[in-house]
């Protein structure tokens, strides 16, 4: 069987956000199974294109407004575990950014250069796996472009990891399309605008999710689209994200001060915490809290500011962020550092390697979120041994368990101050029971979260409709 991803990310290529993680890992653990799985992305002008040599495997041009000459382009010497194809239009994706402004007409571009190729030189795989928004047109071209009939009968197959975000554009745009029949024009409409995310449930075979928990979501809020996606509950399905035990191994991991296993996990989290508190100026004695990711609502970011300046005073603890986004939250993050100097410490901007020694020597991780589809950094936490503490939604209701249940994180139902200080202090008092502290985290390192099993169920999600 083969397997074409169609994504706007794809770590270690070019990353934003989980969407990276996914499409890095998925491929890689499908053709570990035995599926000819493979990746086509934009090329971005960045440092892993930059650094890497790349063979021009066919050229042709796509019309737009005009006619806009791209190459496909395929990775020579790949170490990540598939395949990966790069369509490089300059005059569109030839960027350092992966997401701006224009991004309707580049992903336009990017979306039917994809088709052509497929057509014309790659090859119809058994099953398209189409990626968030910026991949939504294709089911619809696939089924109602003449230009691409030869694929009427492949099976898309089209997974939402974030529906906030849908690629809405105006209906004035639609020239930018290859010719379709205009009587099936109401299957780009949602709600006044051309919406790819609602094309593309309207028109895979099959839609899922990033977790179980995030479809029954979806199907009550859903930015818009949760009639449509309860009319099509027939044909969509959650499945649990991995994550990639290769890449995310503290027994191996380059990043990090000291490599570590379950045995020897004390020894090792306190080599990678130690190096935080000398860093950043804390008390190696105090239980650390970190958050990593994107400074925004979705993630419960708005808060912090309140949340951490309550804990700071409330307890003897250390917390230390490392993210990006809303420019008004970095800013009223920004005196804490003063305030709680010490205690508090910020890394404004994304660094991977801080990112991974941070999951090796925290005590706890705070994923305050309002929306979580999967969620990836509290699995990345669990296989480092440090607990998480979360809101009680999306993949992280379906990944963490409450200690007071019998689990071994911290879970808040809602995304409030008050609550994330009430967990903070439950978090606190649990660290202080050294025996029950250590058992925990040796255990939640032996949880499997890889990507075998998940890849597998896509597997079996393919067979289904091939």
């Amino acid at each position: 069987m083969k397997i074409l991803h169609v994504s706007a990310e794809c770590y270690p290529v070019a990353k934003v956000g989980g969407l990276a993680d996914v499409v890095g890992a998925l491929p890689k653990y499908q053709n570990n199974l035995g599926v000819e799985s493979s990746v086509v992305m934009p090329f971005y002008n960045n440092a892993f294109t930059q650094n890497h040599t790349f063979e021009t495997v066919w050229s042709a041009s796509v019309k737009l407004d005009v006619y806009h000459n791209f190459r496909i382009l395929k990775l020579e010497k790949s170490e990540l575990g598939f395949d990966l194809f790069l369509v490089d239009l300059p005059n569109l994706l030839h960027t350092q950014y992966v997401y701006s402004h224009d991004d309707t007409e580049r992903f336009i571009g990017f979306q039917i250069a994809v088709l052509q190729w497929i057509t014309e030189k790659f090859g119809v795989p058994d099953i398209i796996h189409c990626h968030d928004h910026h991949t939504g047109l294709i089911p619809f071209m696939m089924s109602h472009s003449e230009s691409f009939s030869a694929m009427k009968e492949t099976p898309s197959v089209f997974t939402i990891h974030n529906a906030q975000y849908q690629g809405w554009f105006s209906h004035d745009k639609l020239y930018l399309l290859p010719e379709f029949n205009f009587d099936v024009v109401g299957l780009l409409d949602w709600d006044g605008s051309v919406n790819p995310l609602a094309a593309a449930i309207k028109c895979a075979w099959k839609v899922t999710t990033v977790s179980p928990n995030y479809m029954e979501e979806l199907k009550k809020e859903a930015n818009g689209l949760q009639s449509l996606l309860s009319h099509e509950q027939n044909k969509c399905s959650g499945v649990l994200n991995g994550i990639d035990t290769y890449v995310w191994n503290p027994e191996t991991d380059p990043f990090i001060v000291k490599n570590y296993g379950v045995s020897n996990r004390s020894s090792g989290k306190k080599a990678n915490k130690k190096w935080l508190c000398e860093t950043y100026g804390f008390d190696r004695n105090a239980p650390l809290f970190v958050f990593i990711g994107r400074l925004v609502g979705e993630k419960g970011a708005d808060l912090f500011p309140d949340i951490f300046r309550q804990a700071l005073e409330s307890a003897k603890i250390s917390i230390l962020l490392l993210g990006s986004g809303n420019e008004v939250i970095e800013s009223n993050l920004k005196p804490l550092t003063n305030d709680f100097e010490g205690s508090y410490n910020q890394m404004i901007g994304y660094n991977e390697e801080l990112s991974h020694r941070m999951y090796a020597g925290a005590d706890f991780l705070l994923m305050p979120s309002r929306v979580e589809p999967c969620g990836l950094n509290q699995l990345y936490a669990l296989r480092y041994g440090t607990i998480p503490i979360v809101s009680s939604v999306g993949g992280l209701k379906d990944t963490v368990v409450d200690i007071d249940d019998g689990g071994f994180g911290i879970r808040h139902e809602n995304a409030t101050v008050e609550a994330v200080c009430e967990a903070i202090g439950r978090a606190t008092l649990f660290y202080r029971d050294e025996e029950n502290f250590q058992r925990i985290g040796k255990s939640i390192m032996k949880i499997d979260h890889s990507w075998t099993v998940s890849a597998q169920t896509y597997i079996n999600l393919y067979e289904s409709i091939k």
